[in-house]
């Protein structure tokens, strides 16, 4: 088995195939076993190229004896085949719909959960129970108890809570270890082991909860729920938003100080040789700094340029001695490289977030003249969180706006910054670096609002630390299909990717005999298509359960 390029005549068009070669006759033919995709370009082949061997090396695992055994629905269609067609000869009349299944999502992600090893962190019966709950948090994020019930009423699957308690037991340190193992491989064999960048930021979970523990701490809420404990989350994550690891901490951890202990764990869990780590002006600290320098790592990280000396400031907003580097219709951007406590500081400039930042700045100074004019009581301008009640104004007071501070503000207008040790990489490419970001945060939006890893209902330490990790698991499979599906057929979000999935169907009609029949749904184009990305056919045709 191997891949094959295929060109296209008069075309940039080039297919990507995964063939073998079978025997007919006394001729040797090549099979395709799978189409993986078609690239536009040289990057889009070589990204192809690379997802077709790990597809190949997944196929080539599937066809040891035993390794994966199949879904029993799954079994039962593909007995069916066999089966005689006056089987299926039975008056409708005598039919009743005992079952309606959710079969999807288990087929898809099912598939991926398989290939990314997670069927292997606990023993096969309590690996089941891990397998559907994260099953259930891919398709319908919510308490254990609501996925148990969730899983019996649409997936016809029946699973006890208390097992499921006892099989979160079970995924202690060594299992979330495994499943952090896992998710690293998986994601170096798709990139050929080059992964060279790594975006690392942090978030609050907060629980329904006001008691405080080794784990759950009050500290500074991302949610604005300050009174509540919560935890830390850190995640790290390639330019094309695929999961490395994560790690938790305490909630009353500050930002800044996870980052040096989340990298060496990340270094003494996987053999890691060099990578450089981009993060959010949050790490950006002088003993953050020191600590990744002395460490041997290379970083890129927001610079807070408002916090510079002053000689360095008067330099950052001088525009006049920075170089275009881009011009578009209605933007130009601006470079220039300064030094800073021996370190690069690279400075953009925009002219599009300027009129960005200059527009956001009037809207709230004009909201502000407004109140000013309504209501000349200093008492009833200030924000606050409830406590303006605890306020007494005496005497006559006056409020007007700062012209001057308003002056010296709009000199920061479309001004970004970034810090780096890094003396290999262009200016240009140090921020393209930087603007990959977004990733962490959308892969962050993807936990919080399309998994719902938040609030957390579970009390003890170990209880949490499970609970992340299933929501690690289930985000990791909709980030390897979502990445999988770019490549091979279309951008589609999760939640685009769920609703497709929750559509497959399969209903289980019962005939006054006692037999049993399978009707599977009709599906829409793009759920034939998820199908086809992860190597399975789909048949309409009902089928006799036996």
């Amino acid at each position: 088995m191997f891949v094959r390029v295929k060109s296209t005549p008069n075309s940039p068009r080039k297919s990507v195939q995964i063939v073998e070669s079978v025997r007919d006759g006394e001729k040797v033919k090549q099979r395709i076993v799978r189409h993986v995709g078609i690239a536009m370009d040289d990057q889009e082949l070589e990204q192809l190229k690379i997802l077709a061997e790990h597809i190949k090396s997944k196929i080539e695992d599937e066809r040891s004896p035993l390794l994966f055994p199949p879904e029993k629905l799954a079994k039962i269609a593909l007995d069916s085949k066999k089966q005689k067609d006056e089987d299926l000869f039975v008056n409708l009349k005598e039919l009743k719909e005992e079952q309606r299944t959710i079969v999807g999502i288990h087929d898809i992600y099912g598939k991926i959960y398989q290939e990314l090893g997670f069927d292997s962190i606990l023993p096969q019966k309590t690996g089941e129970l891990l397998r559907n709950i994260v099953m259930a948090r891919i398709a319908n994020p919510s308490s254990k108890r609501a996925s148990v019930i969730d899983l019996e009423q649409n997936f016809g699957i029946s699973l006890n809570l208390d097992r499921v308690y006892r099989m979160m037991d079970k995924l202690d340190e060594t299992a979330c270890k495994n499943i952090r193992k896992n998710t690293f491989r998986t994601t170096c064999e798709l990139f050929d082991d080059k992964i060279d960048v790594v975006f690392v930021d942090a978030t609050t979970l907060y629980f329904e909860s006001f008691t405080e523990d080794t784990l759950k701490k009050n500290g500074y809420s991302k949610d604005l729920k300050f009174n509540q404990p919560q935890v830390l989350l850190a995640l790290l994550v390639t330019k094309q938003g695929l999961p490395i690891g994560y790690e938790v901490f305490p909630g009353s951890t500050y930002e800044g100080n996870m980052l040096l202990p989340l990298l060496e764990k990340l270094k003494e869990e996987h053999a890691i040789d060099k990578l450089i780590f981009v993060a959010d002006s949050a790490m950006f600290n002088e003993k953050n700094l020191t600590l990744l320098e002395e460490a041997g790592y290379e970083y890129i990280v927001g610079a807070r340029l408002r916090n510079l000396p002053k000689d360095l400031k008067d330099e950052v907003v001088n525009i006049s001695q920075y170089t275009t580097s881009s011009q578009h219709d209605d933007a130009t951007i601006s470079l220039r490289e300064l030094t800073h406590n021996n370190r690069r500081l690279i400075i953009s400039h925009s002219t599009k977030r300027a009129r960005k930042d200059a527009h956001d700045r009037n809207e709230a100074v004009e909201k502000l003249r407004k109140k000013i004019g309504k209501n000349k009581n200093p008492a009833q301008l200030i924000s606050n969180y409830g406590y303006k009640k605890f306020l007494k104004v005496k005497g006559e007071s006056s409020v007007s706006l700062d012209e001057e501070k308003l002056n010296e503000a709009a000199k920061w207008d479309g001004l970004h910054g970034v810090i780096t040790n890094s003396e290999t990489l262009e200016s240009k490419e140090i921020l393209a670096q930087y603007r990959g970001l977004w990733q962490v945060e959308e892969s962050f939006r993807i936990t919080k609002h399309d998994l719902k890893v938040r609030p957390i209902f579970h009390w003890t330490p170990e209880r949490v630390q499970t609970h992340i990790a299933i929501c690690f698991m289930a985000f990791t499979c909709v980030r390897n299909l979502e990445y999988r599906a770019v490549l091979q057929y279309k951008k589609m979000s999760p939640e685009a990717i769920r609703k497709a999935l929750i559509g497959v169907q399969t209903s289980i009609l019962r005939h006054l005999n006692g037999n049993r029949y399978a009707i599977p749904s009709d599906v829409s184009q793009e759920a034939r298509k998820l199908y086809q990305i992860v190597g399975k056919k789909y048949s309409t045709t009902p089928y006799r359960v036996k």
